[in-house]
């Protein structure tokens, strides 16, 4: 029997640790020390740049000091994203076996994004993919994602606006005018929308309901049950927090994965303890 499991921070905020404990979801399915793993978080003040990013082109450093938010680096690509307690965060790990007849990055992009459409879709939002990873509603965008195929486990993620400040999202975040022009738009508030604005009947409740049904449904899990990150993850994302997450070095220098052959080690070793 397939079981998809679910966990939430109850107490989000800590956004170093929270896009640490990313990688360390993504690090236990590999070493298939969990079941697969759809999961919902908070950041309460922070600028998630992606894995490729320069900090100091997309976010607005003395505006992000202004209002005392973290800055970090995220392990996979795409852009820039501010979070606040008016966004929630989802991931979900699962195992790379679910793509022996595309390559992993197409069943992400063509199967596992499928899990907020849906989602969102059966909330009576009108619902599209734009750019290969825009979730889009009424043509506004709502979500964005990213992914990876590293680690030996598929792991996909987004975050979907909510209720979120959109005067602080359009002034930490600098989107270049091209984008803006190619949108047809001159701020990167009118470009993006939150749902609670579309509907203001549904709750945070309801999304996540609405997202856990899409995914079982999706990947056809026999069942659901949920429950709380176990030992192993909890070392795994303290370790990834320690020695990466909360660095300056990783934050704003964009170091490579390769560079941390020690942490790899104690990775690996967490891995295989049993």
């Amino acid at each position: 029997m397939s079981k998809l499991r679910v966990i939430m921070f109850e107490t989000p905020h800590d956004g170093y640790f929270n896009i640490a404990f990313e990688e360390a979801l993504a690090r236990a399915k590999g070493c298939n020390l969990i079941d697969d793993t759809l999961r919902f978080f908070r950041n309460k003040n922070a600028v998630i740049i992606g894995y490729f990013q320069k900090a100091e082109e997309e976010v607005n450093l003395d505006y992000l000091k202004k209002i005392d938010a973290q800055l970090i680096r995220r392990p996979t690509g795409g852009g820039a994203v501010y979070h606040d307690l008016g966004n929630l965060n989802y991931s979900i790990a699962v195992s790379n076996n679910r793509s022996k007849y595309i390559s992993p990055v197409d069943y992400i992009f063509s199967e596992l994004i499928k899990g907020p459409i849906n989602a969102l879709n059966s909330l009576g939002f009108d619902t599209k993919l734009e750019n290969i990873n825009d979730i889009v509603v009424n043509n506004k965008k709502v979500s964005g994602t990213a992914a990876s195929t590293s680690w030996n486990a598929l792991f996909f993620h987004g975050a979907m606006l909510l209720n979120t400040d959109m005067e602080r999202l359009s002034s930490v975040l600098k989107i270049s005018q091209k984008k803006l022009i190619d949108k047809g738009v001159s701020s990167v508030k009118y470009r993006v929308t939150n749902l609670f604005e579309i509907n203001n009947n549904i709750n945070v409740e309801d999304i996540i309901k609405a997202f856990v049904n899409s995914y079982k449904e999706l990947l056809n899990y026999d069942d659901v049950y949920y429950s709380i990150p176990n030992r192993k993850e909890i070392e795994l994302a303290n370790l990834l927090y320690d020695e990466k997450y909360s660095k300056e070095e990783w934050n704003f220098n964009r170091v490579s994965h390769s560079k941390f052959k020690q942490l790899e080690e104690q990775i690996n070793n967490i891995c295989n303890e049993r």
